[in-house]
């Protein structure tokens, strides 16, 4: 019951990584606030949830990408709640692999919309709510914003945004006792990671070969980042922000 009775805003919190954390926090007592696109997974996630309790669960649908409606879910959020605690920005997506060549300006700007520019909202409408409680904000970076990923260059330049973002936020906010980490996930087995696979000639031999870069030889679970985002939303990590941690299973050994 760590995070009992307190409120966190999981972006993107119906499937995949956020699923994990809406799971994980709803599990040790927390409010969860599920914000995400798609109806039918979000308020089945939610009402999972609340039937397994300890904790409670809310369904928000919103669209990252349009600023207006995540300001709009943070304040309903609140409304119900009475605080906010913790917000992870987690809502991202991947596209398929392409070259710089292949990849136009205009897709460029969507994609940093979704995968960075919420980012950056999630933190500006959430910060006077986090003010009162002395919260937590995390990011869901990505391993790939500081190792690379063939023809993902557009996909990795907005998850090192994120990384550069929370370490400078970390300093703005340290005074007010706001601390501001990332999460760096390598290979999480996710609809994410299967529709990635998708894209290319030989799906199930690329995932073969994405579990094998682990030390483990294994892909980690949504679960297991969901545990990591509780220990960094909780006093149990009170000395630490400002850090993009790289839960990676350690793919990135053994160069």
């Amino acid at each position: 019951m760590r995070f009992r009775d307190r409120v966190v805003i999981v972006t993107g919190g119906s499937k995949g990584i956020g699923e994990g954390c809406s799971r994980v926090f709803c599990a040790e007592g927390g409010h969860v606030a599920i914000l995400a696109r798609g109806i039918q997974a979000g308020q089945a996630l939610a009402r999972e949830l609340n039937e397994a309790g300890p904790g409670k669960a809310m369904f928000v649908q919103c669209d990252v990408g349009e600023h207006e409606q995540l300001r709009s879910a943070i304040e309903v959020v609140v409304e119900q709640y009475g605080r906010l605690d913790c917000i992870i920005n987690n809502a991202g997506v991947h596209p398929p692999a392409m070259s710089l060549e292949e990849t136009s300006i205009e897709e460029m700007e969507q994609l940093m919309r979704v995968n960075f520019l919420s980012t950056f909202a999630g933190a500006k409408y959430a910060l006077p709510h986090l003010r009162k409680t002395k919260g937590t904000i995390i990011n869901m970076s990505s391993i790939t914003a500081v190792l690379g990923q063939h023809h993902s260059t557009a996909y990795c330049s907005t998850k090192g945004a994120q990384v550069s973002f929370t370490k400078s936020l970390a300093i703005e906010l340290g005074e007010a006792g706001i601390r501001v980490n990332a999460i760096l996930p390598s290979n999480i087995d996710t609809p994410l990671m299967h529709d990635w696979a998708a894209t290319l000639p030989d799906p199930q031999t690329a995932l073969k070969r994405v579990e094998e870069l682990q030390v483990f030889k294994r892909m980690g679970t949504i679960e297991e980042m969901g545990k990591l985002a509780l220990f960094l939303a909780t006093e149990d990590s009170s000395f630490i922000t400002g850090q993009a941690i790289e839960a990676e299973g350690g793919a990135s050994l053994d160069y």
